[in-house]
């Protein structure tokens, strides 16, 4: 039955004699007897009507009440796409009812239909006999069919056709069911169908036989209760005594009972031929979608009726499974055993299963698909709440390193499953002492299992992890406070928990807030529902209410440690600072600002003083009424370090020997300066005149330490961007003012280029690159017209040094290995300053204010720094692309001549397969894929490249009594790699000017030699046309279809690939059945000649006899026509 209709997807000439099913077996008797009744009554033509076989199906019916079949059923579900109802298969039932043979011949039309081919009766024998169409897209060659269709309309059509084989059970359950005619002759046909070749009639008949077997189960089911109810009764009513026991009811109840167990005999004899006959070959089918529909449907077996399916023999299979390739299979493999080890009386009877695939169950925590790990934890944690003895503590640790994953679900499931096993029960059991004991017993065990795993040092990502489990306890931050302002704890908290604890608070004050995950760990929540919001507006009003009294109080506990500074001053972020007016809180207002000042005066660390500029920044806002307290305490805090900075500028201008206390006094005063500078405009305080003096003095006498030069730059830097953000409508006097700050800080910084100190380097560059963009041609974008005056351009000599800093400083191996006493983290602090230098070298690019030209020095070292810098550089290859791609294509040959010539620089001339000439040819490789597949688009750009290159190969004449060629001859090879972005036009064209420029470069004698370069770049321009083929449109085979799927695309390519030892009769039976043209098909590359005709060679017993000895019995002259293409065929070794 499946056979003819494979000829949709595979083309008849596909299936072999030993593929084809013969028809026979009482379902197609059915099939041919009512289409030749039908067919003679509509066309009067039936020659074969009368057959005693025909006549033997129809007995008990009149002939002349034969009517043509309805197709009610096909047109409810495949027309119009609704869903199935009662009234659609009370309506079929009732045309069954009346004739079984018709109403059955329209569910087979139903079944046939749904599988994406028009199989409409009365004419199924002629669909059965000639290729049927797909009711989908791209006509008879696709390989789409309903169920793998994901529009709206057909995911309604595979929810309803699930749901029809589910009705259809449900209204037959009762009597139909066991006419030993339905659901017999539909598995039968299910079954058939399922082990078809075509993808199409396998997925539908699977899914539709995978639902029969789960309503069954629930019929089953239910004649199990009933038959365990008749029994009660029986037993009831014997145990009775002999006076009011009823014989009667007695035999009913017998009878009853019989015929439940009958029927229930007969239910597991179509459930066992429906797993026999399709489950156990279908669910290792190579369609992974066919395997996941087997594997769910189990489940839902296993869950509904455990008495028969919750076995060993049964859950095998799912745990063969969980070894699939296939994430979807995994995936349903893992939430078929989530709903077994949901209960607690199932999972006891899983104790053999669970010990033969823990391993594996253990394993998939770390699976390559995050959503696999995710469910695989979740399946564990049932396992551990269900049957926690199952799993050993080295299973549980195998789990708890992913709270730290970078996936956010993966991370939170992992955190569930920590929660379960360490904090739920004690949490629990320290709660019943009291509420500040139960907080207590948590954050110990917390803290426990963060300090003592050593997995990782931040606690944000551990905080993240529990919040959808734990978020109760991590939200009482009252109680985290009150064990920080402990003076004598009954068990003392070290300083390494005191951080960790530290750490737990402002995180979770974050999470309750913000709702953002940790850097790095996403994707995290974009939008919040307004119900969300008000969480976490209310959490914002009840952390502030806790900790505006007690903020205070923790930073003068901890105002000697600077890491928990730090930590702490994080937390006015996250308050709502109205209270501070609202709630009459001024007091902790002036208390919070007094320990800010107090910070600020004793820490001069980076982190610190960052931290309390950001809480100065939060609390300095004008709509606060609270704002003149906070601007009279910041300004407070700047006069004093303006005044002593102002004293010791002056101090050491004058000064001829600079004292070490005075220096480090200096650099202390001016890194709190350039800090709050970055955060607060200081300009009223007019630093930049003694920042400038003092940063002459360092370049004009090289006296000034580099601690007290970077600081002072810094200033410099934000001085005039503070300046910058405060022109409105400036005149052209304070324009030019401000350009020329800029030009003279430009200048000092380039003379700091040169410096002996590569931390002054670097900040040099660093704050040249920012101005840089800052002040290039976009900053007159938006409106902004007036500003031309304030675009500064780089000079030349700049421009070299910064490319020649970036060579040193990025581009270098010595500053790449770093020393052998360095640790990893340095090593790794060291390439993550490397890669800002080339990330702002890169925008100056980008932003235009080197030309695109400059990029060739970033562009050579592709290849060689790809692991470091592959991102950056891959990143300014496209948007560099996109800004100019002719001047694009002509810095990536610059970048290729750079390299070649540095190699002759080194090495010499010499032939093209040295190891530095192969690294180069590589990375032309790697360019040629940034052109794509886009040849139009690309094609001048490529061909002024490719003329280019080839001036360059010949540009500089081949040294005295070299016997390589000119000495630039090698780049003609690093040219090939771009000949195949080339359209067939422009080779021609290159292929000319080729040799235009030997005549005009080489002498006649240099001519006659065969460089391998020149030869190599020739071969590359060479098409077909040039070797003397044959290439017009009709000889050109014609491009074949992509595949459709996996397997046609298999079945595609091993027609295609033909082996040289074939005969050519072979090859031309192959062209003649597939559609290419003849000569088209001899110019392959097959090393043949005209004898080879005489020569007779079995075609063997593949795929393709049938094909050749179909094409000799429609050809007979085809001998003759196969010697005439032969002898206007070109043969080519």
């Amino acid at each position: 039955l499946c056979a003819p209709y494979a000829s949709s997807w595979l083309g008849p000439e596909t299936l072999t004699p030993a593929h084809s099913v013969r028809p026979r077996g009482y379902l197609f008797r059915i099939v041919y007897s009512a289409h030749r009744d039908l067919g003679s009554s509509e066309d009067g033509a039936g020659s074969d009507s009368g057959s005693d076989f025909e006549d033997s199906l129809w007995k008990g019916s009149k002939r002349g009440a034969r009517t043509p079949l309805s197709c009610s059923l096909v047109c409810s579900l495949l027309v119009h796409f609704l869903c199935a109802n009662l009234s659609v298969v009370d309506d079929w039932l009732e045309s069954y009812k009346q004739n079984k043979e018709t109403g059955f011949l329209e569910l087979i039309n139903f079944f046939i239909r749904s599988c994406g081919c028009k199989g409409e009766s009365p004419c199924i024998l002629r669909s059965l006999t000639e290729s049927c169409t797909p009711l989908c897209l791209r006509g008879p060659d696709s390989a789409e069919y309903p169920l793998i269709l994901t529009t709206r309309p057909w995911r309604k059509f595979r929810a309803g056709f699930c749901e029809l084989v589910a009705v259809l059970v449900q209204r037959c359950q009762y009597s139909i069911m066991y006419d030993e005619y339905l659901l017999d002759n539909l598995i039968s046909l299910l079954t058939g169908l399922s082990d078809s070749q075509v993808r199409a009639f396998r997925h539908t008949s699977t899914l539709a036989a995978m639902k029969l077997m789960t309503a069954l189960v629930r019929v089953a089911v239910g004649v199990s209760l009933h038959k365990d109810n008749s029994q009660r009764q029986y037993e009831a009513e014997r145990s009775k005594g002999p006076s009011r026991r009823a014989t009667d009811k007695l035999e009913a109840l017998l009878e009853k009972r019989r015929q439940l167990q009958e029927q229930q005999d007969e239910i597991e004899n179509m459930m066992n031929a429906i797993f026999k006959g399709v489950f156990v070959h279908r669910y290792r089918d190579m369609v992974p979608e066919i395997r996941a529909i087997c594997i769910e449907e189990m489940g839902n077996w296993m869950q509904n009726y455990s008495v028969s399916f919750l076995t060993d023999g049964y859950l095998k299979y799912i745990g063969w499974t969980l070894h699939d390739k296939q994430r979807d299979v995994r995936l349903k493999c893992l939430k078929a055993l989530q709903g077994l080890y949901c209960s607690r009386e199932m999972a006891s009877r899983m104790e053999l299963f669970t010990s033969r695939f823990k391993g594996r169950m253990v394993a998939m925590v770390l699976d390559k698909e995050p959503d696999v790990g995710v469910e695989a934890i979740k399946l564990l944690t049932l396992i551990l709440q269900n049957m926690e003895e199952m799993l050993t503590d080295e299973d549980c640790e195998a789990v708890y390193p992913v709270v730290y994953a970078s996936n956010r679900a993966l991370a939170a499931a992992a955190g569930e499953f920590l929660y379960r096993k360490q904090f739920d029960v004690e949490w629990e059991a320290g709660r019943e002492k009291g509420r500040r004991e139960g907080s207590r017993h948590f954050f110990r065990l917390l803290l426990a299992f963060f300090i003592e795993s050593e997995l990782h040092e931040h606690a944000a990502y551990l905080v993240d992890s529990l919040w959808d489990c734990a978020a109760t306890q991590l939200k009482d931050w009252e109680g985290l406070a009150h064990l920080l302002l402990e003076e004598s704890p009954k068990e003392g908290w070290g300083d390494q928990e005191e951080n960790a604890l530290i750490e737990v608070l402002v995180s979770s004050m974050r999470q309750a807030t913000e709702g953002k995950p940790p850097v790095g760990r996403g994707p995290g929540k974009k939008v919040f529902s307004a119900r969300e919001r008000k969480t976490q507006e209310d959490d914002r009003e009840k952390l502030t209410h806790y900790l505006i009294p007690l903020l205070p109080q923790l930073l003068a506990k901890f105002s000697a440690d600077a890491e928990k500074v730090a930590l702490l001053l994080q937390a006015p972020r996250y308050f709502k600072l109205s209270l501070y007016s609202s709630g009459r809180l001024e007091k902790y207002l002036e208390q919070l600002l007094a320990q800010v000042r107090e910070v600020v005066e004793k820490h001069t660390g980076q982190e610190v003083l960052e931290a309390a500029a950001r809480a100065l920044y939060v609390l300095c806002n004008p709509e606060f009424t609270f704002y003149s307290r906070v601007d009279f305490a910041r300004s407070h805090l700047v006069d004093m370090l303006a005044d002593k900075f102002q004293q010791d500028v002056a101090e050491l201008l004058q000064a001829s020997y600079l004292d070490e206390e005075e220096v480090y006094s200096m650099a202390a005063t001016l890194k709190r300066i350039s800090i709050f500078h970055n955060a607060h405009d200081l300009t009223p305080w007019q630093l930049w005149e003694p920042c400038f003096q003092l940063l002459q003095r360092a370049v004009d006498t090289g006296e000034i330490p580099k601690q007290v030069v970077v600081p002072t730059m810094t200033c410099l830097h934000f001085s005039i961007l503070w300046e910058l953000a405060h022109i409105t409508g400036a005149s052209p006097k304070q324009l030019l003012d401000l350009r020329r700050k800029v030009a003279s800080f430009c200048s000092l910084c380039q003379s700091c280029l040169s410096d002996v100190d590569a931390g002054v380097q670097e900040q040099a560059f660093v704050l040249l690159s920012d101005l840089l963009v800052v002040f290039s041609p976009q900053l007159v974008r938006g409106g902004r017209e007036a500003l031309q005056l304030l675009i500064y351009e780089p000079e030349v000599a700049l421009q070299s040094q910064l490319a020649g800093f970036l060579m040193d400083h990025v581009f270098n191996h010595t500053e790449l290995l770093g020393s052998d006493d360095e640790d990893t983290e340095g090593k790794i602090h060291r390439l993550h300053q490397r890669r800002n230098l080339l990330a702002g070298f890169c925008k100056l690019i980008i932003y235009d204010v080197l030309e695109l030209s400059a990029a060739s020095d970033v562009f050579k070292h592709y290849a060689k720094f790809y692991k470091d810098y592959g991102d950056i550089i891959k990143e300014t290859l496209s948007r560099t692309r996109q800004i100019d791609r002719d001047e694009w294509a002509r810095t990536i040959l610059l970048s290729l001549q750079q390299l070649l010539t540095e190699m002759l620089l080194q090495h010499g001339p010499g032939p093209g397969s040295s190891k530095a000439f192969l690294e180069i040819r590589d990375l032309a490789r790697r360019f040629s894929l940034l052109f794509g597949p886009r040849r139009l688009h690309n094609r001048q750009a490529l061909f002024d490249m490719h003329k280019a290159g080839i001036k360059f190969a010949f540009q500089e004449p081949a040294p005295s009594g070299s016997e390589f060629g000119p000495l630039n001859l090698p780049f003609l090879e690093l040219l090939s790699e771009f000949s195949p972005r080339l359209l067939r036009p422009d080779k021609k064209v290159l292929l000319a000017y080729l040799g235009k420029t030997c005549q005009a470069r080489l002498s006649p004698q240099d001519q006659a030699k065969r460089w391998p370069p020149i030869l190599t770049y020739r071969r590359s321009l060479i098409s077909l046309d040039d070797m003397g083929l044959d290439t017009s449109q009709d000889a050109m085979p014609r491009p074949q279809r992509r595949p459709d799927s996996a397997a046609k695309k298999r079945r595609l390519d091993g027609e295609g690939q033909m082996p040289h030892s074939r005969p050519v009769w072979e090859i031309v039976g192959v062209a003649l059945l597939a559609g290419t043209p003849l000569s088209a098909r001899l110019k392959a590359g097959c090393q043949l000649a005209p004898e080879t005709l005489s020569q007779t060679v079995p075609l063997g017993t593949g795929p393709l006899r049938p094909r050749i000895t179909a094409a000799f019995r429609v050809l007979p002259s085809l001998r003759n026509r196969i010697s005439a293409i032969l002898s206007r065929t070109t043969w080519v070794q």
